[in-house]
C-alpha cells in the first residue's frame, strides 16, 4: 500500500479516494483559467471526488518555436496564486529550470516536474529542497522500475512528500502506448501512482509542427487506470479542445468530464 500524501485538505494514497487532478494545458488567460477552474470545483463536488487544479504558466516544451507557450512565470503565478486562494483548491504547475523553482513554490502546492525533464538531478533536488509535493512524471523513454532513481534523489534531501506519474510510453515514432503493468510496479516504491490519461493518447510531434492526439480513448483508458489502483486520475480538459492553444487533442471537452469523473469513482471505489 502506498503511503498517503497530504495535500491542503486532500489526502493522496493509501486507502483514501481517488484524487482528480485536472485543467487546461496551458493558461490561456486569467479569465478562462479561472472559468475552468471553477467549473472543475464544481464538477469534483458534484461527483465527491478530491480535486487539483493543474495548467502551466509556461510549456516549454513545444514542437515548435511559434508554439504558444503561456502568460510566462510571474503572470501565470499570479493567476494560479488567485485561483487557490479564491476557489480553495491546491494547483499544480510544472517547472523547467531551477531559476523557477523558489519562486514557484511560494505559490503551489505541487511541484511538478516534466516527463522530459525527469532525469535531470539538479531539478529534481532542487525541486524536493523546497519542501513541497514533488511530482515526477515518467519520462517516455524510461522503464517503470528505473523511476526508483528519481524517488532517492528526491529523498536525499529528506522530502518524502513524493507522487509518481504514469504518462504513456513511446511506441515507435509519434505515438505511445500505456503499459498498465507500470502502475503496479511503481506502487511498489511506496508513493501515491497517478495516471496522466491525456498525455497518455498524445501523438508527439503527430501533426508535423504541433502534437496530435486521441482523446476519444481518455475515459476508456482512465477507467482502465483506476481499475489498476491508481491513487489518481490527471486529465487535461478544455471548454473548446478544438481551439485550445495547446494539446487540444488530447484533452478532454469539459462538458463530457463529469459523466467521465463518475464512472472513474465508480470503478476505483469497485476495486478498494
Amino acid at each position: 500500500m502506498t503511503r498517503d500524501i497530504t495535500i491542503g485538505s486532500i489526502k493522496i494514497g493509501g486507502d483514501n479516494a481517488i484524487v482528480l487532478i485536472a485543467g487546461p494545458c496551458v493558461i490561456e488567460s486569467a479569465q478562462s483559467a479561472y472559468r475552468h477552474a471553477r467549473a472543475l470545483k464544481s464538477i469534483a463536488s458534484r461527483a465527491g471526488i478530491p480535486f487539483i487544479y493543474k495548467s502551466s504558466y509556461d510549456k516549454a516544451n513545444r514542437t515548435s518555436i511559434k508554439s504558444y507557450r503561456g502568460p510566462g512565470l510571474k503572470k501565470g503565478l499570479a493567476i494560479l496564486r488567485k485561483i487557490r486562494e479564491e476557489l480553495n483548491c491546491p494547483v499544480l504547475s510544472d517547472v523547467h529550470s531551477i531559476e523557477e523553482i523558489s519562486r514557484a513554490a511560494k505559490v503551489l502546492d505541487i511541484i511538478q516536474i516534466p516527463a522530459f525533464l525527469s532525469r535531470q538531478t539538479d531539478l529534481v533536488v532542487e525541486a524536493a529542497k523546497t519542501g513541497k509535493v514533488v511530482n515526477i512524471k515518467k519520462g517516455q523513454f524510461l522503464a517503470p522500475w528505473d523511476m526508483k532513481h528519481i524517488i532517492k534523489k528526491i529523498e536525499s534531501t529528506g522530502n518524502k512528500k513524493i507522487i509518481v506519474t504514469e504518462r504513456g510510453h513511446s511506441f515507435g515514432y509519434n505515438n505511445l502506448v500505456s503499459d498498465f503493468r507500470s502502475l503496479l510496479i511503481m506502487k511498489e516504491f511506496g508513493y501515491p501512482v497517478v495516471y496522466d490519461a491525456s498525455h497518455s493518447v498524445q501523438m508527439p510531434g503527430g501533426f508535423g509542427d504541433k502534437s496530435g492526439g486521441e482523446s476519444k480513448f481518455i475515459p476508456f483508458l482512465s477507467m482502465a487506470a483506476a481499475a489498476c489502483g491508481a491513487d489518481g486520475i490527471f486529465v487535461e480538459t478544455h471548454e473548446d479542445p478544438d481551439r485550445a492553444l495547446s494539446d487540444g487533442p488530447n484533452m478532454i471537452k469539459l462538458s463530457e468530464l463529469e459523466e467521465m469523473v463518475l464512472k472513474i469513482k465508480k470503478v476505483s471505489q469497485a476495486v478498494r
